[in-house]
């Protein structure tokens, strides 16, 4: 026979690799043998493979195949993730190039489109891995939406909340008004982006004076609009300027609520005028500061719907002018309020003549979050959303690596695995989508069981949270 002189890797390699997998050569048939298994970190079905997919595969693939050589039952298991968010866009944008929406389906109409298109092109990345040589068990290839995988999350869901481990809260999650929907610390990006640090008056209520004879205390913000859900000025306990007034209040320009001054450890003496105005409801820090004071999640104030226009807050001490503003439109309307009011401290350089200048605001490169799909400012907001207690699962693995269970590999890393997981945080597991697995809770009135045989009677508006397998469960 005549041996080419170059290799041709592309038909070669396609022809050997579709043999091995039609013969059954990645399957393992060794019930009797040691078992190993890898299971392949499912990529995203809407994806590519980039060069970190080929290492990582590459190092699994010479694993799983040292393994078969020295006769063990050898599975790779392999799999695709249904990525919620990024198949939800994926299909949207095609519903946008025809001029239509998602908003015109139903949900299930909605998710039917969504199978369509990962019926047409769902199977791209498995076409690379298959490719790329990879012997995985392609007749047990599996997704993460499969029957059977559906039914294992609700199982454990339903299982994880009958312990206490799953549980609904109020708290700060990062949101995305374009996707209107809560997003992972992991799903946002950091960018420079050239703002403004404003500084305005407060002016403390009931004719109360600072130790200077200063009526009022200056706080600055990146975020001018959030003034209008403030609930606090903090100042540093050991700070002489503000020692005489901890625990008075100072009156808040344009909305007029009342807030009281208190001492927290989050306000640096030695930065600015050493006091923080405090809006819990849209700062993650501030969250913190505000149940330190005293303030509960449900009493936080909000100022923003899903799509960060301005709303009233409960107190209902916006003005009716900004209501429905969109969230950098109100910043503008607010700093033009405040300096028309005379609360607007000016920031003064000195221009190229030498001469002082006054500017609104101080310019600044402020690190500002973004969501790394929807690409748009992510916006701290206080949602009801569903949380695991990853401090308590967090326990048995520490365990098991400290008593010599499990082993990390290098050794070195173990000072980070402690790290990561001593100061975990909990896991918000919630998205608003309409792709993806659903929470199993339904939502009611809360009632009280009079009589079982005959009738229920209404405790009162309260609503109840009811998490089962089925509606059959929960009724």
């Amino acid at each position: 026979m005549t041996i080419d002189k170059t290799f041709d890797f592309a038909t070669i390699e396609a022809k050997w690799g579709q043999h091995w997998e039609s013969t059954g050569a990645y399957r393992p048939e060794r019930p009797d043998a040691e078992p190993y298994t890898i299971v392949n970190p499912p990529p995203n079905v809407t994806g590519s493979l980039h060069i970190g997919h080929a290492l990582d595969n590459t190092l699994q693939d010479i694993l799983i195949r040292h393994a078969r050589l020295q006769g063990k039952d050898a599975l790779w298991v392999v799999g695709t993730d249904h990525a919620g968010i990024a198949t939800q866009m994926v299909v949207e944008r095609q519903l946008e190039a025809k001029q239509d929406k998602r908003t015109n389906y139903s949900r299930e109409q909605f998710v039917e489109k969504v199978w369509e298109w990962k019926a047409e092109s769902g199977g791209v990345i498995t076409t690379q891995l298959r490719r790329l040589g990879c012997s995985m068990d392609w007749a047990n290839e599996r997704f993460t939406m499969d029957p059977g995988f559906n039914k294992a999350v609700i199982k454990v869901f339903v299982d994880l909340y009958n312990q206490g481990l799953i549980y609904r809260d109020k708290r700060l999650v990062n949101w995305d008004p374009k996707l209107k929907t809560a997003i992972s610390d992991l799903e946002v990006e950091t960018r420079e982006v050239k703002g403004h640090f404003w500084h305005f008056r407060y002016p403390l209520a009931d004719g109360v004076k600072l130790d200077s004879g200063v009526g009022h205390i200056v706080v600055a913000t990146t975020r001018p609009e959030t003034m209008l859900a403030d609930m606090a000025v903090a100042v540093n306990a050991d700070d002489p300027r503000y020692k005489s007034v901890i625990g008075k209040y100072v009156e808040l320009p344009i909305t007029g609520r009342q807030v009281p001054i208190v001492a927290d450890e989050h306000a640096d003496p030695e930065l600015g005028s050493g006091a923080v105005k405090i809006t819990p409801g849209h700062d993650f820090n501030d969250f913190e500061v505000g149940k330190r004071a005293g303030f509960k999640p449900a009493e936080m104030l909000n100022m923003f719907d899903a799509e960060a226009n301005v709303v009233q807050t409960s107190d209902g001490l916006i003005p009716a002018d900004l209501i429905g503003m969109e969230r950098f439109a109100a910043r503008a309307a607010v700093v033009k309020q405040m300096k028309a009011l005379g609360f607007l401290v000016p920031h003064i350089i000195k221009n190229k003549d030498g001469e002082e200048e006054a500017l609104d605001a101080e310019p600044r490169t402020i690190q500002t979050p973004f969501g790394d799909r929807g690409g748009v400012v992510i916006e701290p907001w206080l949602t009801d959303q569903w949380y695991v207690n990853a401090e308590e699962l967090a326990k048995a693995p520490m365990a098991a690596v400290r008593d010599g269970r499990i082993d990390i590999v290098p050794k070195a890393w173990e000072k980070t695995f402690f790290n990561w997981m001593e100061n975990i945080q909990p896991w918000c597991v919630s998205r608003q989508l309409w792709w993806g697995h659903r929470i199993p809770a339904w939502y009611g009135i809360a009632r009280e069981i009079i009589d079982p045989a005959t009738a229920f009677s209404y405790e009162g508006p309260a609503e109840r949270v009811f998490v089962a397998h089925n509606a059959t469960d929960v009724r």
